[in-house]
């Protein structure tokens, strides 16, 4: 099938979606509307979300609640095979699918879920890791502390309390705490362990499961350190998952970061969002499999070999705390200006718009349109309603596609960081008519998977493995498009069991 044709056919999907749920929009209730940070930060003091208390309990609540019906696992089973079709719609080789790797990939992040949402003993394990993502937070807090609090109170003043000081120093500790542990050969284990069950279970090679466990807990560039010494050699299907797992998983330092972004001062809501955060991202290594087992089939003699790169990150235990410290710091100055530079372009590009709605005068029929949801031609109103139809597909609420359609594009286009960002003040403004959305939002930009980690993978794998630049440049699209749907497989699963 022809790329135009592959087009064509996904077109055709979304469109049939969009039709199916356009009478939900016509019933969706209207909201009273005020001005919020989000709509100051994303959309340059344009776009408009519920002006209600936030209800910080609700979520909470659904959790203790969960259960699910026949129509929500339909919905569930319709969204999956919806993002199995569109990784078989974009496969380089159909006939060559094992599909018993795919059943076993979905049967494990079906079980997952299962468990963190109703198994007792793995609810206290996912509770008791998360704790320590929690601890880290404070441990940061401390040393937070030291550096910006007032000489004359002793505490950091409330002119201090902003992203940079509250926020930035999570990254730059962790880093250093990884480091330690990665000096230490404590990551190396875990990893090992994860990956001896991967390739057992998923007839993977030894080194596409050592890529894909270590990006549970390090990024897409650190993890391929592991496996160094086999990038060269890789063929063309476990270059897609090692490019493919790095999209569909996030690093342990930002993991902290978001828990801090959606839980707030709250204890419970941020062990709870630890919780999810760190299923989401182990969800998404049998899910960025599958994916990838679909778009590039595996043809070629599995090299089955579980070892471990020997490559130290420092001479002792000060050396890799050094080294992580400074990469954390790099990081973290990389990540501060990200941020204002993607914030002021779409302040940008909603100012254009806007004035572009003025002269139309569609302004106002768009404001008519979304019941107040959207009061402009805005960058948050285009993508909302773009990706609507997948929204709806994979079970959200049809009062929150828009909202759930809007994350999802921030996060492809501009980094799953504007992505979190959003959602914690959409959340924060309770903007949500169901909390499930919320949870499945935690799942869905669970992620490095935005045009920005094409690059970076380019460089950093292609700095590890020059030969494979090529191969790399040719499946960055592919990766980004595996990589999203991985993570909206995840939260399919669990907003399916969620009911």
């Amino acid at each position: 099938m022809s790329s135009t044709s592959k087009t064509i056919v996904l077109f055709m999907l979304l469109f049939a979606a969009f039709i199916l749920q356009t009478d939900a929009f016509a019933q969706t209730d209207s909201l009273n509307l005020i001005q919020t940070s989000s709509d100051t930060i994303l959309s340059a003091g344009t776009d408009n979300v519920a002006s209600t208390v936030a209800d910080r309990g609700n979520i909470l609540d659904m959790e203790r609640s969960t259960g699910f019906s026949l129509m929500t696992i339909l919905r569930g089973l319709l969204g999956m095979l919806t993002l199995v079709g569109i990784a078989f719609l974009f496969s380089v080789n159909r006939r060559a699918i094992d599909w018993k790797v795919v059943l076993i990939g979905l049967g494990l992040q079906l079980a997952l879920a299962v468990g963190v949402l109703y198994v007792p003993f793995i609810q206290y394990f996912f509770e008791f890791v998360g704790k320590l993502f929690v601890l880290v937070l404070d441990f940061t807090k401390a040393g937070t502390e030291f550096l910006f609090k007032s000489f004359g109170s002793g505490t950091v003043e409330s002119a201090m309390q902003n992203f940079a000081v509250q926020i930035l120093p999570t990254i730059i500790f962790f880093s250093a705490l990884t480091s330690l542990l990665f000096y230490l050969g404590i990551i190396q284990k875990v990893v090992k362990a994860m990956a001896w069950v991967m390739t057992k279970l998923m007839n993977l090679s030894g080194a596409e499961s050592l890529s894909v466990a270590g990006n549970i807990f390090l990024g897409q560039t650190e993890a391929p350190l592991m496996i160094k010494a086999y990038l060269s050699k890789m063929n063309k299907s476990e270059i897609l998952l090692v490019m493919l797992g790095g999209m569909a998983t996030l690093a342990g330092g930002v993991l902290a970061v978001y828990i801090s972004f959606l839980g707030g001062d709250d204890p419970a809501q941020r062990l709870m969002f630890a919780k999810h955060l760190l299923t989401a991202s182990v969800m998404a290594a049998p899910g960025a499999i599958v994916v990838s087992k679909i778009l590039v089939p595996q043809t070629e003699p599995i090299n089955k070999e579980l070892e471990v790169s020997k490559e130290q990150i420092g001479s002792n235990v000060l050396d890799a705390i050094s080294n992580g410290t400074t990469e954390g710091l790099k990081l973290a100055v990389n990540v501060a200006a990200m941020l204002l530079v993607f914030i002021a372009f779409i302040a940008l590009f909603n100012y254009t718009t806007i004035y572009i709605g003025n002269l139309l005068g569609i302004n106002a029929s768009i404001a008519d349109f979304t019941d107040g949801k959207y009061n402009e031609l805005s960058l948050q109103f285009m993508l909302g309603y773009l990706f609507s139809p997948i929204m709806w597909m994979i079970g959200v609420h049809s009062n929150d596609i828009t909202l759930l359609g809007r994350l999802l594009g921030e996060k492809i286009i501009m980094t799953e960081f504007i992505g979190y960002v959003s959602l914690s003040e959409l959340k924060m403004a309770n903007a949500f008519t169901d909390p499930k959305s919320v949870i499945m939002a935690t799942y869905m930009l669970c992620g490095f998977a935005n045009f920005a980690s094409i690059g970076i993978q380019i460089g950093g794998i292609g700095s590890l493995a020059p030969n494979q630049r090529v191969l790399l440049s040719k499946y960055g699209l592919l990766a980004l498009l595996g990589g999203t749907l991985a993570s909206l497989l995840s939260a399919t699963i669990v907003g399916m069991l969620l009911g």
